[in-house]
């Protein structure tokens, strides 16, 4: 495939993409008044969860569609960095967010467990500030870019077991489904970021073989 091609190709996936994901975000929106009102809290929390991944994505692969009008992504790495960066942080208070869901939806208290991913949260929210990251750079510094995915995986997998270690015990079908689908999620991601930079083909899991591994780290 062309580089021309290549390029063609990420910029419809990443359009048709956010079309895709914003138009879920505002199905959901709208009905929100056919939830049982015992389930709204849930169904509201879910709502804002797809909305902080719909807005990340706008910023990450949204940006990527505006620096390739503008000449590329080499012509434009504060514009693809910005976008990382706002990603980063709109995942990072999703699986926040996960946790509060968590409890909502099981009757429980947050416990070691919650507090334990809330602040694995909060630590990452704020090592993400720093300026040693570079966002400024289309391949910021890789150590860093780890040391923020370990902290996402202990988010992302702590709430997974959470929920479906509650889900299985309550036989909540929705939940399990929700369980599952961020278990596949990490599947793809947790490869890419250990191996990539061995194997870069290991970056198709996440659509960024075309990319450096240190940049698909870096996303996160």
């Amino acid at each position: 495939m062309s580089e021309s091609m290549r390029i063609w190709v990420e910029v419809i996936f990443n359009v048709t993409y956010l079309i895709v994901i914003w138009t879920l975000v505002v199905m959901m929106a709208r009905r929100q008044t056919r939830v049982l009102p015992a389930d709204r809290p849930v169904a509201k929390r879910l709502t804002w969860a797809f909305a902080l991944l719909a807005l990340g994505d706008t910023g990450h692969v949204g940006f990527r569609v505006v620096a390739y009008a503008l000449g590329g992504l080499e012509a434009n790495p504060a514009l693809v960095g910005l976008g990382a960066l706002s990603t980063a942080y709109t995942v990072t208070l999703f699986y926040m967010l996960l946790v509060d869901i968590w409890r909502l939806r099981f009757h429980k208290s947050l416990g070691i467990a919650g507090w334990t991913l809330l602040g694995a949260g909060a630590v990452r929210l704020i090592i993400m500030a720093f300026p040693a990251n570079h966002w400024e750079q289309i391949v910021p510094p890789y150590n860093w870019s780890l040391l923020r995915n370990a902290l996402l995986v202990v988010q992302g997998v702590g709430v997974l077991i959470l929920i479906l270690r509650d889900a299985f015990r309550t036989g909540d079908a929705t939940f399990k489904w929700i369980g599952a689908m961020i278990a596949v999620s990490f599947a793809f991601y947790t490869p890419v970021i250990l191996w990539s930079a061995q194997i870069p083909m290991l970056a198709l899991f996440m659509d960024k073989a075309s990319a450096p591994p240190q940049q698909v780290a870096a996303a996160a």
